[in-house]
């Protein structure tokens, strides 16, 4: 069976790369398509796969200002040829679901979330402080690009949700049902910790509509210790409004930040994500989390086994919450054997064996 595999683009790395490492370990031979490709970007090992960039990869500016690039996107995908293929593995957070298929190609689409710059734009131009420029540039593209978008949603023969959100997501702009398999940890890269460094822990992307104003406030307040990892436009502010219970330790590397894990009393998750990997990286630290209830947490946190939710995104919400925390009420051995159903090796049993059921049936419809 020959297989492609999908991605919207290689020139940033988070959890969506992540995912597309299982996938690309999966089908290790299967080159990999994404219309930009930066490779001082993308991890070392990416240097030895097969990637095949589009021409827009070749437009001057396109990998650094790659917002502007977004009404090309569409035609960046569709200029992939993929009539040699048995099998398209795509990983969408944009617009991987529009490549063309034959009729004799399979193509399942794992979505990471509808674009949210389409579906939610005026919070995504908020939270990713568009400029005048982009902003200007985008708004007339809009309805074209959700009409197509739309159209798009019809290319793939099976949908795949990191979660309940993102497959109900799938389900209002797409009407289209799909399979939730949530996105993996490596499990064994993480040590079980006890908690015995008395702080909690909030690492993330310092973006203001990810919302660490709400935890330093509410740590300062109540004067928990408070380790913040991670770096971002909201560092200076965040600083600014923090007490002395509070330290800032900047962007952090692997190394760094598994006894970070280990040692806090528990994980703090302030923002609404598509799913969330760092609750799971805590998790399989046997460390419970403090999260917003809502979004993906809701998927992987269980109150009262493996973490708590605070209910309102709000200081004193998230204060009320750590005023009554009590970490010996949580087993890490638990915690951690709660995170086993999220690691690499389940990941990639369900995801394949969910598309060679997909394959199979679609063979037999053929005969």
């Amino acid at each position: 069976m020959k297989v492609a595999i999908v991605h919207d683009a290689l020139n940033q790395y988070g959890g969506a790369e992540r995912v597309l490492e299982q996938i690309k370990a999966i089908y290790p031979h299967a080159p990999v398509f994404a219309p930009i490709y930066d490779p001082t970007i993308m991890p070392a090992h990416y240097h030895g796969w097969d990637v095949r960039a589009s021409w827009l990869d070749r437009v001057p500016l396109a990998r650094t200002r790659h917002r502007l690039m977004l009404p090309f996107y569409p035609t960046a995908m569709e200029s992939f040829d993929f009539d040699d293929y048995d099998l398209v593995v795509g990983s969408a957070f944009a617009f991987a679901h529009g490549v063309l298929t034959g009729p004799q190609t399979l193509h399942v689409n794992y979505c990471h979330s509808p674009a949210r710059a389409l579906w939610d734009y005026h919070r995504y131009a908020e939270r990713e402080r568009l400029g005048r420029l982009p902003r200007t540039v985008l708004a007339p593209m809009l309805t074209w690009l959700r009409q197509w978008d739309r159209l798009a949603a019809e290319r793939p023969d099976a949908w795949v949700a990191t979660s309940r959100l993102v497959r109900d997501r799938i389900q209002k702009f797409y009407r289209k049902t799909s399979e939730i398999i949530p996105p993996p940890v490596e499990v064994d890269r993480f040590d079980r910790g006890d908690g015995s460094g008395g702080y909690f822990l909030m690492l993330m992307r310092l973006h203001r509509w990810k919302r660490p104003d709400i935890v330093v406030q509410a740590c300062t307040r109540i004067g928990a210790q408070l380790v913040v990892a991670g770096d971002g436009r909201e560092l200076a502010a965040l600083r600014a409004m923090a007490g002395p219970s509070v330290r800032f330790v900047g962007r952090v590397n692997d190394a760094e930040m598994r006894p970070l894990y280990a040692g806090c009393k528990a994980f703090i998750l302030p923002a609404e994500e598509d799913f969330g990997v760092t609750p799971l990286e805590a998790m399989a630290s046997g460390r419970p989390v403090i999260a917003y209830g809502r979004g993906g947490v809701l998927d992987t946190v269980v109150p009262g086994v493996t973490g708590a939710f605070f209910a309102e995104q709000t200081a004193e919400a998230l204060a009320e919450v750590l005023t009554s925390f009590d970490m010996s009420a949580y087993d890490p051995v638990a915690i951690r054997t709660h995170v086993g159903q999220f690691d690499n090796a389940v990941f990639r049993t369900r995801l394949k064996a969910f598309i060679d059921a997909e394959f199979a049936r679609a063979q037999a419809s053929r005969a």
